[in-house]
């Protein structure tokens, strides 16, 4: 039986034959820390008295908040770079752009390739066929440290795009397409591998695009096959060390799926879900406050190209801001060279320096309570580029909309564009979050405590552990932030008390890779999560964090917040003692158990 994408690059690092389901020790050929993680994982070295593995192969990437513009940021950059400096380790300072991007065009890997990072979107990796993870602290720790990270080799999907996008449709609205067809949690646990007609033909710019939302979808990665195209260009960036992997002929798949673009449309995500997609003809019309091109989705020079065709010898809508960001700094430097800059600023854009930029709380792009934002990020669940709300589109329709100041597509741009009429009401800012109790120890193998029934699905780190607090290292401030952008949960901090049990829905804690999300419970003294099932990240974190989580569908059960239950993590049995039901869960894996029973991954074994 032969061996997909996935199975070729993880065997090949671990040494042997792999099959979905296999636990192995996976080498990382880079191993990346950002500047809102990298302070954590600077920590975990250092109280753990760690040595790095390999310099050579190590990076920091300052990318969320490249101004530095937070005085918790600016610190946790500077003793990212102490410690570098230390160690001979490279940086990618504030001036370089996203780390994810500077992975591929500075070659740091190559096709069939590793990396980690601390970035839930370094499965965008997966545009030119390497393996990208993004991981919490501790396990970026461990992978300086020790050179490897466990895996479990996830299951194969094989997705086949059908037909030819219509003439206005570009790589963002395919992606969309795929998100209207498997929805936030259709990938979740696979690795997916993207064919078709139309795939062959795609530019590195329209993978990465493509690739970079499979964490929106659930999944650990999207392939795309590398091409002649991509394997050159990743040489010619210095990445002369690799060698791609391309799926057998006979390899066996878990699922095949077809998703129809043929004649595909302009589409947009409707605010709060990445996934709700419809046609932009359906949301026309909506008068927007700003806009927003950029981010590790649309940031690229193919991105700026479009948006500046729209742009050229028109202006932006009055009161209406359209903020752009470019990946990298070499993208930026390409459009100022190629007038693309001089056309921006014509138009009355406002231009950052290279980052993340509005996904991220430290640069430019986050809106306000009330605003209408549209966006070419690849998130847009409540509160994750601010307050208000946010749209999901392609460069083009957002640049079309900045000069209508409604929602438009490039062909249907009016003559007069759309202006503000006075509004005296102004929204209130959110209340603030409850303070919190402190963190809990122990070991046992049988959980008894209260429950909490959070009835909800898809709950994502940034309703958990919302990213204005990311720069937090301390785990006992984390607690007063729990469910602090959840709707309805934000007195969870005060009300909880340590022993707690919380039982949620399917994909939780979808998102983000911050471990604070995990950290938070643990600071509460929350002594169980029970979850139909989670995002892979999350799942990965809670694990190395000696936090115990287990998967099981309680939606039967009958119970209700304040009720006691009973699990047994070794046989993964749940007892519902007020109803006398015994429900079935997934006990504790070898890999789990022995983690959770040192105190987590870096614990003394």
């Amino acid at each position: 039986m032969g061996a997909t994408i996935i199975e070729k690059i993880v065997g090949a690092h671990a040494g042997r034959d792999v099959a979905p389901g296999d636990t192995v020790d996976v080498v990382i050929d880079a191993r990346v820390a950002r500047d809102f993680g990298g302070a954590n994982v600077v920590k975990n070295i250092e109280e753990h008295g760690l040595v790095v593995d390999d310099a050579g192969k190590t990076y920091f990437t300052f990318d969320c908040n490249p101004g530095g513009s937070d005085q918790k940021y600016a610190a946790n950059q500077q003793v990212c770079r102490g410690f570098a400096r230390a160690r001979d380790i490279s940086i990618y300072d504030v001036n370089a752009g996203i780390g994810t991007h500077l992975a591929i065009d500075e070659g740091l890997v190559g096709p069939g390739g590793t990396i980690v990072s601390t970035d839930s979107h370094a499965n965008i990796l997966g545009a030119i066929g390497a393996f990208g993870q993004g991981m919490g602290d501790q396990d970026i720790a461990s992978a300086w440290a020790h050179g490897k990270v466990w895996f479990n080799v996830p299951k194969s999907m094989r997705i086949f795009l059908e037909g030819r996008p219509g003439p206005q449709a570009t790589p963002k609205d395919i992606v969309l397409a795929c998100l209207r067809h498997f929805h936030a949690s259709g990938l979740l646990g696979y690795a997916a591998e993207y064919y078709g007609d139309v795939v062959d033909s795609l530019s590195l710019d329209a993978r990465i695009t493509i690739a970079s939302m499979a964490t929106e979808m659930g999944g650990i990665i999207t392939f795309f096959p590398p091409s002649d195209e991509v394997i050159e260009y990743c040489r010619a960036a210095g990445a002369t060390s690799f060698t791609p992997a391309f799926a057998d002929s006979d390899a066996r798949y878990d699922a095949e799926v077809h998703v129809d673009i043929d004649g595909l449309v302009p589409l947009i995500a409707r605010p709060g879900h990445p996934d709700d997609v419809v046609e932009v003809s359906e949301a026309a019309g909506r008068k927007i406050d700003s806009a927003f091109i950029g981010s590790c989705t649309n940031g690229r020079y193919s991105d700026m190209a479009a948006a500046a065709e729209v742009l050229k010898d028109r202006k932006v809508a009055p009161g209406v801001v359209l903020k752009i960001v470019p990946a990298t700094d070499t993208v930026w430097q390409k459009c100022l060279a190629e007038g693309i800059i001089e056309t921006f600023k014509s138009a009355g854009v406002l231009v950052g320096n290279a980052g993340c930029a509005g996904c991220a709380a430290g640069q430019l792009g986050q809106n306000g309570p009330g605003e209408v934002t549209i966006s070419t990020g690849n998130r847009n669940y409540p509160g994750k580029q601010g307050k208000g709300e946010v749209y999901l589109a392609s460069p083009a329709t957002a640049a079309a909309s900045a000069v209508a100041g409604q929602i438009a597509t490039t062909d249907s741009i009016p003559d007069t564009p759309s202006v503000f009429m006075p509004d005296p009401e102004l929204v209130s800012a959110h209340p603030a979050v409850a303070a919190s109790g402190g963190a809990s120890g122990g070991r046992p193998t049988v959980v008894k405590g209260r429950v909490w029934i959070v009835d909800k699905d898809n709950i994502d780190t940034d309703m958990i552990f919302h990213n204005r607090h990311l720069a937090i290292t301390d785990i006992t401030e984390m607690g007063q932030h729990t469910f602090g952008n959840l709707p309805g949960w934000e007195n969870f901090p005060s009300d909880a008390a340590p022993g707690d049990i919380v039982v949620v829905g399917s994909n939780f804690g979808c998102g983000s890779s911050r471990q604070q999300a995990v950290d938070c419970f643990t600071s509460l003294g929350v002594s169980l999560l029970i979850a139909e099932s989670f995002g892979a990240i999350y799942e990965r974190n809670a694990i190395n964090a000696g936090m115990p989580i287990m998967a099981a569908d309680l939606s039967g059960a009958g119970a209700k917040s304040g009720d006691e239950i009973e699990v047994d993590l070794t046989t993964g049995k749940i007892k519902h003692p007020a109803s006398g039901k015994v429900f079935e869960g997934r006990p504790f894996s070898d890999v789990q158990m022995e983690i959770y029973q040192r105190g987590g991954l870096l614990a003394a074994a």
